[in-house]
């Protein structure tokens, strides 16, 4: 038994421009994240000026925003945002 549901991903990806930007991100100055690993995840979205985080990831989820950018599951995400 599978955990999740499968689904069509290819109309999602083709839903995403086709560019992309490499970001030099500085480190936050203090750890958000219980596990601060994760904290690069929040540093590259508030240099690239990102909206949201895609993730599910329980520490991540666990913030639900930070400085503005909502941190949502990949669920939430297709269904709310597509």
């Amino acid at each position: 038994m599978h955990r999740y549901p499968e689904i069509e991903i290819t109309p999602i990806l083709k839903s995403f421009p086709k560019k992309a930007i490499s970001i030099s991100a500085p480190r936050l100055p203090h750890s958000i994240c219980v596990d601060p690993d994760d904290d690069k995840f929040l540093a590259c979205a508030v240099a690239g000026n990102a909206e949201l985080i895609i993730s599910g990831d329980k520490h991540l989820l666990d913030i639900n925003e930070f400085q503005g950018i909502k941190i949502v599951k990949p669920r939430k995400f297709v269904d709310e945002y597509l």
